[in-house]
């Protein structure tokens, strides 16, 4: 004999039912709808998310938490760590349950998205965010675009540029902290403060370099310093330090011959290359130019306001690192070791440990996610994508982290440059 089949029932139905239930009882409810007592009664129980949902929904089956225990502690974890004004994140959130399952010994924990998706659904917690304004581009950008790509290529055939040998370069910005103007709360909270170290106006600069084959140039970091800080730095990373903590003459000029001329196959200048950079007015010196012709490479520049169409780290690849790194960070403010001042403010992370963080997310973008974001920029002949194209790469969408927020992340300070035109030789 087959089974009986299942029946799912609407939100609508169900508070229908309990309407006449409440006022002439479970068993006549039950008679009157054709369904069983028990579920009468279930119902009743889940009448406040009934009322919450689309009238439509017709089940909550899955819904049911497999660990109660530990979804109490995460629960309880947010609430006081948002009673303390701290930011708590979707991956923050997965880190402690993660923390909890260990000290509660559960091994078949995942706590993938997918489970902490379920878990704020269950706990009524939401995520509270602004809206990220873009930025306009001018009305006759199509065809500035077109006009860039076409030098470019033009410049790689002529010169026989392999990819290993063209190289994009950018500044990227970020402080101490990496708070967000979102966190976890509970849905009508008034306000949602956000506690951090109180470095978030504490500025430092990080120099990427990567090529079109994949390659990943070591980061260079720029400290607002007067002089290199006196801390043991891990390898695979360059530290400067000046009093802007930006990027200038001498820093470009250190970069070029520290990182761009050390990269494989660049030291004796024998193959031609090409170097794309932002309009910044540091790359744009007499010095710089001087350099760039003793390696034997083309300084190509970018026009003002299209570096989100047409330089391959700000389109796919400085997400990806900043995910990372924000990744890094949480993980230090949930679960690290912290220090405070005698007035109870908790102390940013040391320089050491910065510069860790930025080579272990740098070392994580992977080969792919670089090579795709050239492929994307349609800097090479024959490999013009659309640039709105939605990039998959699991490199570049952390499932803790939300496109506004990233979004929010990769604003350029170099955007309000004016374009000088392209650099040639001679």
């Amino acid at each position: 004999m087959a089974p009986a089949k299942r029946l799912a029932y609407a939100a609508d139905f169900k508070l229908r039912a309990i309407g006449h239930a409440v006022e002439h009882g479970n068993r006549a409810a039950a008679r009157k709808f054709n369904i069983n007592e028990s579920m009468v009664r279930n119902w009743r129980k889940q009448e406040y998310d009934l009322r919450q949902v689309k009238q439509t929904k017709q089940s909550f089956r899955g819904n049911k938490a497999r660990w109660p225990q530990l979804e109490d502690k995460v629960e309880q974890w947010v609430i006081e760590q948002r009673a303390a004004g701290c930011s708590v994140s979707t991956f923050s959130i997965r880190l402690k349950a993660a923390a909890v399952a260990r000290d509660m010994d559960i091994n078949d924990f995942g706590g993938g998205p997918s489970w902490c998706f379920r878990f704020m659904k269950r706990r009524r917690l939401s995520i509270r965010t602004t809206t990220a304004i873009s930025q306009q581009l001018p009305n006759d950008y199509g065809e500035k675009l077109a006009i860039f790509r076409t030098y470019c290529r033009n410049k790689i055939a002529e010169k026989k540029i392999r990819p290993e040998h063209i190289t994009n370069m950018d500044e990227v910005p970020l402080t101490f902290d990496f708070p967000v103007d979102r966190t976890v709360e509970r849905p009508g909270t008034s306000s949602a403060s956000v506690r951090s170290t109180w470095n978030e106006k504490s500025s430092f600069t990080v120099v990427l370099g990567c090529q079109a084959n994949g390659q990943k140039l070591p980061p260079m970091v720029i400290f607002k310093e007067k002089t290199l800080p006196k801390e043991k730095f891990p390898a695979g990373v360059v530290i400067k330090a000046n009093t802007k903590g930006w990027m200038d003459e001498d820093k470009m000029s250190d970069w070029l011959t520290e990182v761009y001329v050390k990269r494989p196959d660049g030291f004796l200048h024998k193959s031609p290359s090409l170097l794309i950079c932002d309009s910044m007015r540091a790359h744009l010196t007499d010095t710089v130019k001087t350099q760039m012709k003793q390696t034997n490479s083309e300084l190509v520049i970018i026009p003002g306001g299209f570096t989100k169409e047409l330089q391959p780290l700000d389109i796919g690849v400085n997400r990806a690192f900043k995910v990372k790194l924000r990744a890094a960070w949480e993980h230090w403010m949930t679960d690290g070791e912290h220090s405070f001042t005698r007035t109870g403010r908790q102390r940013r992370a040391s320089y050491a440990t910065i510069c860790q963080w930025i080579v272990d997310a740098w070392a994580k973008v992977s080969i792919s996610s670089v090579v795709r974001a050239f492929t994307r920029a349609g800097l090479i002949a024959g490999q013009l994508t659309d640039s709105t194209e939605t990039d998959s790469d699991d490199d570049e969408r952390d499932a803790g982290m939300l496109d506004a927020e990233i979004a929010q992340l990769l604003n350029s300070d170099t955007e309000d440059e004016d374009f000088d035109g392209f650099v040639e030789e001679g």
